[in-house]
């Protein structure tokens, strides 16, 4: 029995060494396992990664190609035209001037007389304010405003052969052309001129509105400004640092001469049951229902994504200009680090159901804002014979007439009002932030439980 008891006592130090030995090394081997495992994540991470910008090089090389060979094709194309033309004023000068001597009749400039009752009558002082709030979507007081700020810029001279036409009728063909969507054929009957005469009318306003107006009206948020836009959109949502809501709009065209294909536009095509194009109209839009960012012009067989990497506000972003605050998307755009998207997966919780509500209360904003774009500039919503690289300046100045109707309270009537329908072109796939999911569920969390959001979903 002793022998025994001093064993077991020998034993004891072993048998304890050998476990702490086995317990450290199974210690070293779990952090080499982890080690490990986060290399191999990471690594994927780096692949992933590698692969998205890759991916995102070669379609941005790809589409400025695009966009180079199409500024190009257009170059020839009007070259063509302005020689035919040239032809043309040579063809015409010299039967003139045959015709001329043979019956030895003085030259004299030709002018077709058209009325101008309607425009003189709108212009009169008496002219009742409700029926010039209805043909030009805002107050004469409005109008004259515009009309000033552009006065410099498309105010022209008398010659000996004619008199200038005044700056604000001008002002006024461009705006009613906007407002109603009326062909030219019918602008020129309303206000006495020639066709060709009110379509040059509406390219020179709308380009003088681009360059004057635009920067005066289309503006990101002061810094003084923006602290109040986040308290806003807050109140709307229970989301801090909202400063916008971001939507992207698709406007008919007339199938284009070159690259068809490239301006299809699939939705519509679908839902109209007949072959549609269109060109693209991105914006961020204030609690007001105000653009504080737009991108214009791409065409219509793009993603929504795909505008967004294109735009000024994607290059803003990437290079950290954003940081801090968020703007808002539909489904169509990818979750970065300064935008947020709902959750579209399948099975979604109640969290993620509370945080879509709150996300769609602020993209009611923009919806409603670009309704009343295109319902209050009905040039908007019907294709037009406007030449495809003269159309993004239209398109400008609907957005700065929008801003400065929306700045000065000018009403909305109600049967303006245009239903925005599929308009969102989803990609198959989409990019996003692996840093901004678990931000996106913080937010969707305290949406729940402190916000108590997600009632709707009850």
């Amino acid at each position: 029995m002793p022998e025994i008891r001093m064993g077991t006592m020998v034993n004891r130090p072993v048998l304890a060494k050998s476990t702490v030995f086995k317990i450290l090394l199974l210690l070293v081997l779990y952090e080499e396992q982890q080690r490990q495992e986060q290399e191999e994540l990471d690594r994927i991470y780096r692949l992933e990664r590698e692969s998205f910008e890759d991916d995102h090089k070669r379609r941005r090389e790809d589409l400025l190609s695009h966009y180079r060979q199409l500024q190009e094709d257009y170059a020839d194309l009007d070259e063509i035209e302005r020689c035919r033309l040239k032809r043309a004023r040579l063809s015409a000068t010299a039967l003139g001037a045959a015709v001329s001597t043979q019956q030895s009749v003085q030259r004299r400039l030709w002018v077709k007389n058209r009325s101008q009752a309607w425009w003189e009558r709108c212009n009169q002082p008496g002219f009742p304010d409700e029926d010039f709030h209805r043909d030009f979507r805002m107050s004469r007081a409005t109008f004259d405003r515009i009309c000033e700020e552009l006065g410099a810029a498309v105010a022209k001279e008398d010659t000996m052969l004619r008199q200038a036409i005044p700056v604000k009728q001008r002002v006024a063909v461009c705006i009613w052309r906007l407002a109603t969507g009326e062909p030219l054929r019918l602008v020129s009957k309303r206000f006495g001129l020639g066709i060709s005469t009110c379509h040059k009318l509406v390219l020179e306003v709308c380009a003088a509105i681009n360059d004057v107006l635009l920067p005066k009206y289309v503006q990101w948020p002061s810094k003084e400004r923006l602290q109040g836009v986040m308290e806003e959109f807050k109140r709307l949502s229970g989301i801090s640092n909202v400063v916008g809501a971001m939507y992207t709009t698709h406007i008919p065209i007339i199938a284009p001469k070159i690259n068809v294909a490239a301006y299809f536009n699939k939705r519509h095509t679908e839902r109209n049951q007949k072959t549609s194009y269109s060109i693209t109209l991105q914006g961020v839009m204030d609690i007001n229902g105000a653009f504080t960012d737009v991108c214009i012009g791409w065409p219509g067989s793009m993603s929504d994504d795909r505008v967004l990497e294109k735009s000024a506000l994607y290059q803003r972003g990437a290079c950290g200009s954003l940081a801090g605050v968020w703007i808002v998307g539909g489904p169509g755009y990818p979750l970065l680090d300064w935008l947020l998207v709902p959750y579209v997966q399948h099975n979604l919780t109640w969290t993620h159901h509370a945080f879509n509500e709150k996300v769609a209360d602020v993209l009611k904003v923009a919806r409603g804002a670009f309704g009343r774009l295109k319902g209050r500039w009905r040039f908007l919503q019907r294709r037009t014979e406007v030449k495809l690289q003269e159309l993004p300046a239209v398109l400008g100045a609907c957005c700065v007439l929008h801003n400065v109707c929306e700045q000065h309270r000018e009403g909305f009537d109600p049967d303006l009002a245009y239903e925005l329908v599929d308009d969102e072109m989803l990609p198959e796939t989409l990019p996003w932030s692996p840093n901004t999911v678990p931000i996106r569920d913080a937010i969707a969390h305290n949406l729940l439980h402190n916000v108590h959001a997600g009632t709707a979903f009850l």
